[in-house]
């Protein structure tokens, strides 16, 4: 048996923050990223775009090594994208940042990661009905409050991380005719309760 390979991850920093602080942008990237090589065509279809804006933004993506060509499809002038990266890794340094066009990248995109991620929510609770009683009963919503310091918040992120990445690439759930790719959320910040 092979061991899984490691997702890429892309570090997010200054300049390729930028490349990609665009909500169409983000947009194409998990579109590739989740569904697989597509064309800009295709992409702007499945996003209600113009096919002129979506190949600005793919080429643009692919400047800062988020996408890249996908030379196994297409015939002629057919241009294929696929993701070059499964994963990107933000560093909170990005909102210290002195130069404030980054600092507004960095807000930007963490705004749309977290409208994308309220979105694909909001999906999954119109569209539940459509999925069996079993995943019905697999899907979780929860809230949970804890009084913790900075240090153990930290601590109890790395361990969600953890445990969420041994379920990563299972080879027992390759094959497995009932599997379906899952969306795991995790969200951790303090709140007032004044």
């Amino acid at each position: 048996m092979t061991e899984p390979h490691p997702p890429k991850v892309h570090d997010l920093d200054a300049r390729s923050l930028r490349g990609l602080a665009h909500p169409l942008r983000m947009q194409l990237l998990d579109a590739l990223r989740f569904g697989g090589p597509a064309t800009a065509s295709q992409l702007a279809e499945k996003l209600g775009e113009s096919s002129g804006a979506t190949s600005y933004h793919l080429r643009q993506l692919a400047a800062h090594g988020f996408v890249e060509d996908d030379p196994e499809r297409g015939k002629g002038r057919e241009r294929w994208w696929k993701a070059a990266v499964q994963g990107l890794r933000f560093d909170d340094a990005l909102l210290r940042d002195p130069n404030p066009d980054v600092r507004g990248a960095a807000d930007l995109y963490l705004h749309e990661v977290a409208t994308t991620q309220t979105r694909e929510l909001s999906t999954w609770l119109g569209t539940r009905g459509e999925w069996s009683e079993a995943w019905n009963r697999s899907a979780d919503m929860s809230s949970m409050t804890l009084r913790l310091t900075p240090e153990l918040a930290d601590e109890l992120a790395g361990k969600l991380h953890d445990l969420i990445d041994s379920y990563r690439d299972r080879p027992d759930v390759a094959d497995a005719p009932d599997a379906s790719t899952m969306r795991v959320q995790t969200r951790t910040f303090p709140i007032s309760t004044d």
